[in-house]
């Protein structure tokens, strides 16, 4: 697969690499490594630290191992986050590290990429996975998934509230015609969709909803997110980069937890000032710049959450 579409842009990137780096003889993790942006600018703030990327896009695997060869502090794994600590002991011969960054969603030249089936605004083939060489296709899945599934899977995960509506329009055009290019679906979710927002293309919610669903972006999130804290060394820290609300309330409400523990009944007689806490929250939620935004309107969206192991 050949990769002609535009530059990524790392979103804060500045700010999430300050964040990151505490120890320039430091071991990092970039648990999203894309085209590695962030990756880079880590590694020209490390002397002997070494770092750990994943991702698993082919075409980024490839970006990682030009890296690879033009740096030997860097190695690539073509896995998902959720299983970093499978690959930690091997990649720095110890279990801790001292940062992790996680930048979540879906890359611009993913979305650019027509081929990749990502985009409701570029025709291609409706396939939609990070990996495309694993799992099933948005195509396969809309083929066989009950419409009640199909609803569900928007509603929960692409936040529609006409999903029911459109789950039913897409089970009756499969019924005579296949589904297997984005334009069909983007037309039919369209046409089925009774409210189209202003500035906001009807099948953005769909398409988003599918997208999670197929490459299980929240199950991998929740997990590599307890991952990344059993893997953290004291003064380690979490840094999280998210786009889109599903994604933030899962990292504020992980970190609120691990920084403040669970929120208890007042009548139970432990109350969470007396629970053994080891993190800490750095500083307060950062949005981009309104300079970036205007220079990236894909980082409109995005959130830049922190956190830090204080004990073992």
């Amino acid at each position: 697969m050949t990769d002609a579409t535009p530059e990524h842009i790392s979103v804060m990137l500045n700010e999430s690499v300050d964040m990151l780096v505490t120890d320039p003889a430091g071991t990092y993790v970039d648990g999203t490594f894309g085209r590695g942006g962030h990756t880079r600018l880590v590694l020209s703030r490390l002397t002997t630290g070494t770092m750990l990327g994943f991702d698993k896009d082919p075409v980024a695997i490839g970006h990682g191992k030009a890296l690879e060869q033009e740096d030997a502090r860097f190695t690539i794994v073509q896995d998902s986050f959720a299983n970093m600590a499978e690959h930690i002991p091997s990649v720095f011969g110890v279990d801790k590290v001292d940062g992790v960054m996680m930048d979540l969603g879906v890359s611009s030249p993913q979305l650019d990429d027509a081929s990749r089936g990502f985009s409701f605004m570029n025709d291609g083939p409706l396939d939609m996975r990070m990996n495309p060489n694993a799992g099933m296709s948005a195509a396969d899945w809309i083929a066989v998934a009950a419409e009640k599934e199909i609803a569900d899977v928007m509603y929960q995960y692409g936040e529609e509230r006409y999903s029911r509506r459109i789950a039913r329009a897409i089970v009756e055009y499969r019924n005579h015609t296949p589904i297997t290019t984005t334009k069909q679906l983007a037309k039919i979710v369209a046409e089925a969709h009774p409210n189209w927002e202003k500035g906001k293309n009807p099948a953005t919610r769909a398409f988003q909803g599918i997208r999670i669903h197929i490459n299980n972006e929240l199950g991998d999130l929740e997990t590599g997110l307890e991952a990344a804290t059993k893997a953290l060394k004291v003064g380690g820290r979490l840094v999280v980069i998210s786009f889109h609300s599903l994604e933030d309330r899962i990292v504020k409400q992980f970190m609120k937890k691990m920084c403040k523990g669970p929120d208890l009944p007042r009548h139970l007689p432990i109350q969470n000032a007396h629970l053994d806490i080891h993190f800490k929250t750095v500083g307060k939620a950062i949005k981009p710049s309104k300079g970036e935004v205007s220079d990236n309107v894909r980082s409109r969206s995005a959130v830049l959450r922190v956190m830090e192991r204080i004990s073992e």
